[in-house]
């Protein structure tokens, strides 16, 4: 990870040319050996969010949730809060379940901590990532469960067959079309709903 975007907001008066030097993340990651970008409006942090390693969001957390979902959209890059007395004047309470960030840093971390830091908050991203998508194929698939579940009842129910006869009929039915057997009962049970709209 070597460039990184700091995103400052406009809103309640948090901007870089407000905040105190000391506690400024541009200056203490520069120092750090990164290359910075800095951003305080939503057109400067969408140009700029392609040619970034990570982003690190100074602003109230109020503000976190939609920066990070703003950033993600234009890409999948680690989301760190920069927390200081500034951004973080509110309590926890304000702290949702929602927030996902994927490491906090502060001012007061040494180069070292600030590295371990980043490299934590990539790997973060990284397993986000990849449980956002198990968790999209995982619905995906009982979604396909939920057409073939309908399919089979209507076939039992109509021919007076077993729900395992049923599906041994879908299955058929698939290899006999060349379709995925989802295809097959969202077909069955679309034609079903039809014909019952029209009784």
């Amino acid at each position: 990870m070597h460039s990184l975007l700091v995103v400052y907001s406009r809103l309640n008066g948090n901007s870089p040319d407000k905040t105190a030097a000391g506690s400024r993340p541009e200056l203490l990651l520069r120092s750090c050996g990164y290359i910075v970008e800095v951003a305080a409006s939503r057109e400067e942090a969408v140009s700029l969010i392609a040619d970034v390693d990570a982003s690190i969001l100074c602003l109230p957390i109020t503000e976190f949730k939609y920066w990070a979902d703003l950033l993600m959209s234009c890409k999948t890059a680690p989301i760190i809060w920069w927390c200081t007395e500034e951004t973080a004047t509110l309590s926890v309470a304000a702290c949702e379940d929602n927030f996902i960030a994927d490491g906090v840093l502060s001012p007061s971390m040494q180069p070292h901590e600030i590295h371990w830091g980043l490299h934590f908050g990539a790997k973060q991203c990284f397993e986000r990532k990849q449980w956002m998508k198990e968790k999209e194929q995982l619905l995906s698939r009982l979604e396909e469960r939920k057409w073939i579940e309908m399919a089979k009842g209507i076939l039992s129910k109509s021919k007076n067959i077993s729900e395992s006869e049923a599906y041994d009929l879908l299955r058929k039915q698939a290899m006999n079309e060349r379709k995925r057997m989802v295809d097959v009962a969202t077909s069955i049970v679309k034609v079903y709903r039809m014909l019952q709209d029209q009784r």
